[in-house]
Parts: C-alpha cells; sequence; structure tokens
C-alpha cells in the first residue's frame, strides 16, 4: 500500500493511512462470487464498454482513502477523481499535470520551511457542471485536517503541513500553512523537518473537492491573511462519514462519473464525465462505460471466456496464467505482462502475541520453503524477494549484488527455526516444566502477555504464552490454500512447537481486523489476529516513512495506526525517514544507499515474510485496444488512451 502521506491525492507523500498502498491479498483476494446485475451483461460484442472483473470486492468507501484502501475502492475513486496537480506519468515519472496546472513556484524561507504556489488553470469543471478554482483545492485540505474528519477516525497525521497541528486541534480556524492567494492561486508550507524531500515536487499536489459533499451549510473557503479556513456553518463527524457513502449525485472531477453502486451485488457502473479536460497529457477517454464487479478467483477465466467479464488484472497465479496464455492462443483473448513493483507478504503484527518476538517471525521464515512456494504458485512467473520490494523497482535492480550479500534469505531449516526459538526461551511445556513435545511455552511478563487469549497463569503466578499463532486469510484465496498446505498444516511446523490457526473471514474483515478500525465494530479494535496474507504494490513514490513509526518517537501517529504492523524498531523508523526527508530531489545516489540500509534492517527485524515477487499479466477481451497497464500506470490511468472495437 504506497501509502498516501501529506494531503492523500493519490500520488502525493501525503500521511493518510500507512501501509494501506494498494493492498490486496496475496495471490488475489477472493470471496463468494457476485453476479453483476442485468445492465453489467454485454448486450453484444460492439457494446462500448469495460466490464473489469476484480477479485477484491467493492465495500463501497469511496472516503479519499482517510479510512480504509482495497484495491477495488481505490480503483473507482481513482476513475471519479482525476484533478491532482502533480501526477505520474507511464515511466513512473512525476510530472504537472497540463490539464489542471497553469504553474509551480517553489520558496525556501527563513525559519527552513518551504512553499509552493500552485497556480490552477481557469475554465475546469466537476461533472456536475460546477465551475472549479483553487478554492476547490484548498478545500481538500481544509476538510483533511479538519476536527470532524479526526473525530469520525481517519488517520490524518498533522506532521509535515504547517499549522494544521492547531487546525485539527480546534485552536485556530484557520490552516496557516494553506492559503488561498486569489482564485485560481494556492500555497503549500511545509514545516522544516520534512525539508528536503525526495519527492519534493508532489507537496505541491492537491485535488479537488466540493464542500456540497460533506455537508448541507452553505459552506465556502475563505483566507484573510493567516490562512484559509471553511465560513458559512459547521463541518461535522456525520457529515464527513456520510460524505464517504454517497453514490447517486456523487460530484467528482475525474475521467468517470459513478452512476450506479449495487450495494447488494457489489457493483459500480461509471460512465464518461463530459465535463472532463483530460489526463495530464490532455487525453480524454472514449470507453462510454466501465463496469467494476466481483469477479470469483476459481472461475473468473470462464468468465472472461463468456463475456461477463472483459479484463482482469495482474493475474499472479502461475497456472491462471498459462490458461490465459493458452486462451490467447486458441484466439478472441490478449495479454500484456509487465514486472511488479510490489510482492506477495505474510504479514505480523509485532505487539502481542508470540509474533511480538523477533525469532518468533524468524522461525516462521525458516518453516516455510519460500523458493518452494514461489515456483510453486508462480510457476515460472516470479520469484522470492528478501524484503519489501518488486522486481520492477530502479532501487532493486541497480543493488543486486549488495542485496545478495547483505540480506538473510531464511532458508528453509527446521534445525534454524528451532534454535531461534530455544534461544529466544521458547523451552517449556504448559506446566512450566522443560519442552519435549508438543506446543512451546515460553515465560513472559504481563506486559508481553497482554490480553492474548491464549496465554496461562501458573499456580505460581507465572505467566506462560503458547506458540500458537492466529493468522487472518481471506476466503477463496489459493495463497491461503497453498500456505495452510506448505506451513501452517505442515509437518516441520509441529515438529518445532509451533501451532497456526487460520481463521477465514473476507477480505473487509481482514483489513479492519489489520487496521484495529473500531469504526466498523468493537471487536476489530481488540489485537486478535498476529499475522495475515496479503499483497503489497507501491506507486511511483517509493516512501516508507511512516509506516514504521514507533510509539516512542512518533506516538500521535503510531496510535493513529500509521504503522501497521506495530513496530518498535527505531532504527527501522529512522532509516525510513532518513531515506526520504535527508535527501535532495534528484540526488539517486543517496537516495539508493539509505534504502539499501533500510531494507538490511528490515530484513533483520522481519516484520513481514516476503513470499514472491512476480511477473503481472493482465488478460482481456481482444475487442479491447491501446490498454496497456505497467507496475506504475494502473489500469485507472490507462483507460484512458483505450478504445473499444
Amino acid at each position: 500500500m504506497k501509502n498516501i502521506k501529506l494531503f492523500g491525492c493519490a500520488l502525493s507523500a501525503a500521511l493518510i493511512l500507512a501501509g494501506c498502498s494498494q493492498t490486496s491479498p496475496a495471490g488475489s483476494d477472493t470471496s463468494s462470487s457476485t453476479p453483476a446485475p442485468e445492465s453489467a451483461e454485454p448486450a453484444a460484442e460492439t457494446l462500448n464498454q469495460i466490464i473489469y472483473g476484480s477479485t477484491t470486492e467493492l465495500s463501497g468507501d469511496l472516503g479519499n482513502a482517510w479510512w480504509t484502501n482495497n484495491a477495488s475502492d481505490k480503483l473507482v475513486r481513482s476513475l471519479i477523481d482525476d484533478y491532482d496537480v502533480v501526477v505520474s506519468n507511464q515511466a513512473g515519472e512525476f510530472v504537472e499535470n497540463a490539464s489542471v496546472c497553469a504553474g509551480i513556484e517553489t520558496e525556501e524561507n527563513e525559519d527552513g520551511t518551504k512553499t509552493f504556489t500552485v497556480k490552477i488553470k481557469e475554465g475546469l469543471k466537476f461533472n456536475n457542471g460546477d465551475p472549479i478554482d483553487a478554492s476547490n483545492y484548498v478545500a481538500y485540505a481544509l476538510v483533511q485536517y479538519s476536527p470532524a474528519v479526526l473525530e469520525d477516525g481517519a488517520k490524518v497525521s498533522t506532521a509535515i503541513l504547517y499549522g494544521s497541528d492547531t487546525y485539527q486541534s480546534g485552536e485556530t480556524k484557520e490552516l496557516s500553512g494553506i492559503r488561498l492567494l486569489d482564485d485560481y492561486t494556492y500555497s503549500i508550507r511545509i514545516n522544516s523537518d520534512y525539508v528536503p524531500y525526495y519527492y519534493e515536487q508532489t507537496y505541491a499536489t492537491l485535488r479537488p473537492l466540493s464542500l456540497k459533499m460533506y455537508s448541507d451549510a452553505e459552506l465556502t473557503v475563505k483566507d484573510d491573511g493567516n490562512g484559509a479556513y471553511l465560513d458559512g456553518g459547521e463541518l461535522t463527524k456525520d457529515g464527513v462519514d456520510a460524505s464517504r457513502f454517497i453514490y447517486d449525485g456523487r460530484i467528482s472531477a475525474g475521467p468517470y462519473t459513478l452512476v450506479e453502486f449495487d450495494q447488494a451485488a457489489l457493483t459500480a457502473v461509471l460512465k464518461i464525465n463530459e465535463n472532463y479536460a483530460g489526463n495530464f497529457e490532455g487525453v480524454k477517454p472514449s470507453v462510454e462505460t466501465i463496469i467494476v464487479k466481483k469477479a470469483n478467483q476459481e472461475t473468473m477465466l470462464d468468465e472472461l471466456k463468456t463475456g461477463s467479464v472483459d479484463f482482469l488484472s495482474s493475474l499472479t497465479d502461475g497456472n491462471q496464467v498459462d490458461s490465459a496464455l493458452d486462451m490467447v492462443e486458441a484466439g478472441g483473448f490478449k495479454t500484456v505482462s509487465y514486472e511488479r513493483n510490489g510482492y506477495g507478504k505474510l504479514m505480523f503484527q509485532c505487539d502481542f502475541g508470540p509474533t511480538q518476538f523477533k525469532a518468533v517471525r524468524h522461525a516462521v521464515a525458516y518453516l516455510l520453503d519460500r523458493n518452494d512456494f514461489a515456483n510453486t504458485f508462480c510457476a515460472g512467473y516470479g520469484s522470492v524477494v528478501d524484503g519489501p520490494y518488486g522486481l520492477a523497482m530502479w532501487m532493486y535492480q541497480d543493488s543486486k549484488a549488495e542485496l545478495a550479500e547483505k540480506l538473510e534469505t531464511y532458508a528453509y531449516s527446521l534445525d534454524n527455526a528451532i534454535a531461534e526459538l530455544e534461544a529466544d526461551g521458547w523451552v517449556l511445556n504448559e506446566n512450566g516444566d522443560p519442552y519435549e513435545s508438543g506446543i512451546r511455552y515460553k515465560e513472559v511478563t504481563p506486559e508481553e502477555a497482554g490480553t492474548y487469549q491464549h496465554n496461562v497463569t501458573l499456580a505460581d503466578g507465572r505467566i506462560l504464552m503458547p506458540l500458537i499463532i492466529e493468522w487472518s486469510s481471506s476466503e477463496g484465496n489459493s495463497v491461503s490454500e497453498l500456505l495452510a498446505v506448505m506451513l501452517a498444516n505442515g509437518d516441520q511446523t509441529a515438529q518445532a512447537g509451533m501451532k497456526i490457526n487460520q481463521n477465514v473471514m473476507s477480505f473487509s474483515d481482514l483489513l479492519n481486523y489489520m487496521y484495529r478500525d473500531a469504526s466498523q465494530g468493537e471487536q476489530y479494535g481488540v489485537p486478535t489476529y498476529c499475522m495475515y496474507n496479503l499483497a503489497t504494490n507501491f506507486t511511483a513514490a517509493y516512501d516508507q516513512s511512516f509506516n514504521w513509526v514507533t510509539k516512542a518517537s512518533n506516538p500521535e501517529e503510531y496510535e493513529m495506526g500509521y504503522n501497521t504492523n506495530f513496530t518498535d524498531d527505531e532504527l527501522l523508523n529512522q532509516l525510513s525517514m532518513d531515506m526520504v526527508y535527508s535527501v535532495e530531489a534528484g540526488d539517486d545516489e543517496a537516495y539508493l544507499k539509505l534504502w539499501v540500509d533500510f531494507i538490511d534492517e528490515w530484513n533483520d527485524y522481519l516484520p513481514e515474510v516476503p513470499l514472491y515477487s512476480n511477473v503481472y499479466y493482465d488478460v482481456m477481451n481482444d475487442k479491447i485496444q491501446n490498454l496497456e497497464c505497467n507496475s506504475l500506470f494502473d489500469f485507472d490511468q490507462a483507460v484512458v488512451y483505450a478504445t473499444v472495437e
């Protein structure tokens, strides 16, 4: 997930929901098959539409990724909201969006802060015809950093934007770091601690927002010289929360407009926004309708054959890739392939249960033959990685030899797993006697014990923690099924004295537990699962800052849940910050050095077990022309170039 970190725009380095950069269960997240409404079925081959089959079911939360960010929700949001000032192009390079931006100027201030002044083009409109000017861009920041958004449970840090702390707390009505200078000009001021920044150009970006979506009051944006503020009414928690789930008449400014959202079938229908001025190259879409629907992983290739879907993105299962290539050879379909800018993983939460101990995380890695796993799952279309990176990354390509020397590969070894566990004190049985067989136990402190459900308290007061790992996996997921066979139910895991309990659930539930999102139900706020299997894809800005904040160093961001692994490694936190906030834009050499150091420390702490990075295959009906995605240019960006024959 790259996590969006400052202003929540799709490509800014905005600090919103760390760990939510596009995240999906490894090997495609799936649950039960959901039929599309009748309107989603193509009547003829010439119908000017693309039915996008997604293995992640829509949750329907369209709230700017300030709360959740599953892959399908992100896709819909990106298709209907596309007026960011700075975007990334086909090569992953950051460029000014020529359709909306008339220029960006920068100024270094005496106090070390930095100001970006942005000129917006005139004549822009929302999908409903309302005019767009600089006040709509400023409104985005005023809503995002508002006390109401914080009250509604969104995760929006005030670390980077000047004056956002006093505005979010309600101490000031003005957001002093955001200025509305005239009808088509705004400025953004960045705190000195976050200057320089390797992806500096993204600091300037905001996207337009209609305040009609957030309140019935006649809210307007004003600036009397001390910063921008909202006038004409109050922004409330209820109004903010309701905005996330508005479907009918949703006001947006992207290439497409949401015209239908079927909450029962979890299907979204989008049509061309006639008021769209074009993407960063001025290109407008020609495919009239896009339908996003659930595709069952087990049957999605059959759905493609029958026309129930037209496009399947990012096939990861090697057997499915083989089947897709067979379909292409038979005729009527085609594929586009590219190396992945991400990886599949076992994710640990490191603040409770057995996985709070590094030795246990290491032991899990040793107990899984990752090469065998990757070969089985990817079937020749991917390989093992040893850190949070993908095969497509230039950093990986430029440092392969150095990484090979530095990184522990955690090659399959029952002996190494047992040695790690014994050295860490997992040497007792359930009675507190020396371990001989069965499940291992470790004597822990009350703080380490926490509320973990499997703890045992002996008559003498000692607290023992059993080596039982509760694992959350999404239903219908082929990676989960393979992990169950090769790890959770493997003889080697039992021989090591470890037990892994698989808990199968919907992907939405998995994310709620992972984010500990009590706003979706009190049960989610209670630490429950130690391990999850997911996959992460990164945007053009590989920025891991705030993903690894610790309770000691960044208590505000930690409590907000930016660090979804809940780690406590101060060096990992510092390296993730230095990697981007101590490097000038364009200094690739300095960035790469810190990136390697970061990967090295991550590899030792091991908050996740990397499973594979692979070659993605998009497969589609060959009526679709000129649709070429890559690892840094997703469907939502590429589809504006596509046509249907």
